[in-house]
Order: C-alpha cells, then structure tokens, then sequence
C-alpha cells in the first residue's frame, strides 16, 4: 500500500503519525477491495474530507483521479468499516497494557512471581494495580491468599482484578486504607473481595492512580483500539467502575481528534429527571453501561434463578425490578438511552420486567424507539429473547467469553453444569428472532481483537448458536453505530461518515449459511462482499491503516 498524489504540492502526509486536524482534501483508495453494500464488487473509494463520496469499480475510478488531492495505492489491500467496540474500560485497558497484566500467567506461582517483580519495578506507586488472574485456569486452582500477596507486594496496597473485574484479590495494606470494609458485603478475611466491598476497595485503588498516569494509560488504550482497526468506543463508566474525572478526560482526550471516538455511558440508576441532567452534563449519551442488576459468572456473582453447580447459592442481585422500571421509565420520558449488565437468567429477567413496566407507564413505542441496552445477556430464555425483540433491547454482547469460557470443560460448564452452560450466548436464537446484537470485548476483560470477536461468533463453541460472519461483522460495524442511535454510520456508502480501515489478508470469501454455519465461498457469483476466512488456525488480517472522520489515527509500517 503506497501512496501518490496528482498534485504534489498539497501531499506530505508520508509520516506515520496521525493527522492533527480534521481532513479538508479528498482521496481516492483503488487497487483493493472495499466492503461496501453498495456494490459487492467494489475495488476504490472517493473519500471527500470526513465523509464518503463514492464507492466502485476500479474503471470508473479513473475519473476521479486527476481531482482528487492524494490517490492510495491499496496493492490488493481490503478496506472496511472500522470497528465499533461496544463495550470498554479504557483506562482500565490501559493500565492493564503499560502495568501488571496477569491473564497470560499458566500457575499461581507464576502470577505471584510477576506481582512481586512489578512492585519491585514500581517503588513510587501508591497502590500497586494489576488485573487478569483467572484461577480456574491454574493448576493450583484457587486465588491467592491475603499473605501471600502481602508477601509478593512486600507489605504494599495491592488491588489485583480478576480476569472478569467483578472480584479482586488484595493485600492488608490496602484494606487498610478502606475504613469499614470488613462490614460490607462481599468481604472475606482471606478470599477475593466481591460486591460492595470489591467497590470499596477499587475506589480507593483507582483515586491512587494519578492524573499523568491516566492521561497515559487513556492514550495507550486508544492507539492500540486504533492499531486493532477500531474507530469508535463505548465507555462503560460509572461511579461503581471509575469515576466522573475518569469520563470527563476521556471524553476530552478523544475530542483532541487523533483518536477513535468514545460514546460515554454512566451506569448509575435515575432516581428523578434531575440525575439524568447530571449524566448529560457529564457528557455521558446514555444512562446505563455497567449498571449492575447482577455480577459474572466467574466470580459467582451472576444472579440466576437456580444454584450454581460449584456453589451453594445463586448469586448476587443489586437492582430490583422496580429500580429498574423507574430508570427505565425516567429515561424514557426524557429521552434518554438507558442501559444495564445483566449476565444472568434471574438478571435478566428482572430487565425484561422492569423494561416491561416502563412501557406500560411511558409506552411502548417510546421505549423501543430509544434502543435501551442490555450489556452481555449470556443466559436468555426463548421468553426473554422473545421480550428483548418486542420491547427493542439491544443485546451489547461478548463472543469471546464464549471463545475463552465456553465449552464441555470451559469455566462456564464448571459454574453451571454442562447443560445449562450450552444455553449461554445463543447469539443464533436472538438473531432470528430480531433481536439487535452489538459486539463489544469488555477489554480489559477480554482484549480488544474484533476479528477475533467476529470469528468466535462465527465459531461459537455450541453449533446451534452460531452466526454468520457477515452477522457479526455487520454487528461489531454498523452495529456499534445503530446502538448509539446513528443509522447511516458504520457502513461504507456515500454520505457515510469516512471511519474505515484498510487491512492486509488472505483470500476473501463468502460465508455459505448451513444448519453448522461453518462453510464457506469465494464463488463471486454470491453477489455477497467477501470478508477474510476467519476459520480458526487461520491468521486474521492486520491493520496497516485506520481512519476516523477523514483522520488517520493509526498507521501501520506499511500503511
């Protein structure tokens, strides 16, 4: 991929930072492929400042040539929409990528070891944070105990998130520094904190973490959202998660305009109008993200109408149905988007319920017209998928959880039993009957890797629920967009806002729908865009460019 230009004199853009200011020219792409519904045969693309002029054939590109200010060789490369992740922590992200990142660590010991490294390289911290440790994937097969991580922080504040962040493991100094934690629920003299207690102890984790520290963990989360071909982020923010400082540069860092997008959301439940204010004064577009109706499976937190297979409970609920239909319903009335987390069956069904009461009182036209959001939804029943379509939920989904979780001898099976894991994601189920999906990672819960996203959709370890590809490509594109209220984004059409990446992959082919959705064609004839073969052990493709509004924010070393 190379660039020229008919005019020389206004083209030096041949640097690999990204543009400073919004783009004024505009550019033809030619020589590749560009996915575009407009015309599935597509090989160039006019981009017109921050917007999409045209799309077709390499012929007609011709004429466009000798007017445009800069041409992009794109040597076979494919062009698409950029990805919208639904659903992430970025600063959170970023600490995860520039600290103590734990989720690659094969043993307890090895997680240990690491901690105590990272202390030792950190002596200035105030409190020592990292995240990633799953025990059911050690051989040891259980967290770390209070001494031993007083031990390896060497008597430091540790707070150290589980791979899900719905529990932690932390060292004494640092419940010290939380007065009363012992009498909150979810406490646990030598186990991992959950629930109130786990809020405690991460509010005070997070106000340690200084204002430079996260100004840098912010921009490394973005450049490396870029670097995955990511143009668009939904912050799920919260007073229980992060805070209003957090959002607030965020949102700024972001406005600089040499980055993805971010579309804030604040999960604290309305009580009156007023409180809705407050969040639109944060800058926040909705009122919902992670607004806790229950916790993760992981942790044993996901509220579920039957115990749990490895626990003699069925989790955690946090918000009733009546909360929930008066958020819901304050939200509706004053036009804005609401939104939960609800994993489980019991969680899940009181959002259906309390999405339900809203519509009687507020109508149900009002509700569906605003896309209220569910965030994950893992464990539906053909009754809440049904509700999920009438009332227009919107299902912000993970697919790989199921990639990482999922299966006979995944976690899930352990928490649920066999039986009731393979109900989980039915992605398949929810798209026949209507339901919109939107695909997100949850980084730093699982990594920002929306190809990887698009192919555990397409792979999901239950065959029944299995969707297409183009499903869940169009889900984690125009899907992010159709989330936030905006239909004429993430598709590359003219008129559409210019946010497009250009990658370098194998062969493009067309999914060949079947009871398995597994096959797959590079018959043309399909008259269907082709998109990369994402059947595992395959490579998947590299972003050599990403584009947000006319701006390039990343750029690869051949891009």
């Amino acid at each position: 991929m190379h660039r020229t230009s008919p005019h020389p004199a206004s083209s030096s853009a041949t640097g690999r930072t990204a543009d400073p200011a919004p783009a004024a020219g505009t550019v033809l792409l030619r020589g590749g492929f560009v996915y575009s519904p407009a015309d599935p045969f597509a090989t160039a693309m006019v981009v017109d400042g921050g917007t999409v002029a045209w799309v077709g054939s390499e012929g007609a590109a011709d004429s466009f040539a000798d007017g445009v200010d800069d041409v992009v060789q794109l040597d076979g490369a494919l062009v698409t929409p950029a990805f919208t992740d639904a659903h992430v922590h970025t600063t959170a992200t970023g600490l995860a990528l520039t600290g103590l990142d734990l989720s690659g660590t094969a043993s307890l010991a090895e997680a240990l070891a690491r901690t105590a490294a990272h202390a030792a390289a950190r002596p200035g911290d105030r409190v020592l944070l990292g995240h990633g440790w799953d025990e059911t994937r050690w051989p040891e097969r259980r967290p770390p105990t209070r001494a031993e991580l007083d031990e390896a922080a060497g008597g430091r504040p540790l707070y150290l998130t589980r791979t899900d962040v719905h529990s932690a493991a932390v060292s004494t100094a640092l419940l010290d520094l939380v007065p009363g934690v012992a009498a909150l629920a979810g406490h646990d003299p030598q186990a991992p904190l959950t629930q109130d207690a786990h809020h405690a102890v991460r509010r005070a984790a997070f106000a340690a973490v200084t204002p430079q520290q996260r100004d840098a963990a912010q921009r490394a989360a973005l450049a490396h959202a870029a670097a995955q071909g990511i143009g668009a982020l939904h912050e799920c923010a919260g007073p229980d998660i992060s805070s209003e400082d957090d959002l607030a540069a965020l949102l700024a860092l972001s406005g600089e305009g040499a980055a993805p997008r971010v579309f804030g959301y604040w999960a604290e439940a309305a009580r009156t109008s007023a409180d809705l204010d407050r969040i639109r004064d944060l800058g926040a577009i909705g009122a919902g993200g992670d607004l806790f109706v229950d916790g993760s499976l992981g942790s044993h937190t996901a509220c579920l109408h039957a115990p749990y297979a490895d626990a003699a409970h069925t989790g955690v609920s946090y918000l009733d149905a009546e909360t929930i239909a008066r958020h819901l319903t304050l939200c509706t009335e004053a036009g804005v988007q609401a939104g939960f987390h609800a994993i489980g069956d019991a969680a899940v069904g009181a959002v259906v319920d309390g999405a339900r009461a809203a519509a009687a009182r507020a109508g149900l036209s009002r509700v569906r017209a605003l896309r209220h959001r569910v965030e994950h939804a893992e464990l539906m029943t053909e009754e809440t998928i049904a509700a999920f379509a009438e009332l227009g939920l919107v299902a912000s989904v993970q697919p790989a959880f199921d990639a990482a979780w999922g299966g006979a001898d995944g976690m899930y099976a352990e928490r649920l039993g066999a039986a009731r894991a393979a109900a989980l994601n039915p992605f398949a189920a929810m798209t026949r009957a209507g339901v919109p999906l939107v695909l997100g990672s949850d980084s730093p819960v699982t990594p920002l890797d929306p190809w990887g996203a698009v192919r555990a959709a397409a792979f999901h370890r239950t065959p029944e629920h299995r969707i297409s590809a183009r499903a869940a490509f169009n889900a984690h594109t125009r899907g992010g967009w159709r989330a936030v209220g905006r239909d004429d984004a993430g598709v590359l059409v003219p008129g559409a806002p210019a946010d497009y990446a250009v990658w370098t992959t194998g062969d493009l082919v067309v999914q060949t729908p079947d009871e398995r959705v597994a096959n797959w064609s590079t018959d043309p004839r399909s008259g269907t865009p082709g998109l990369p073969d994402l059947t595992p052990g395959q490579p998947l493709p590299t972003a050599l460019r990403t584009v947000v509004g006319g701006r390039t924010v990343h750029r690869g070393p051949n891009g």
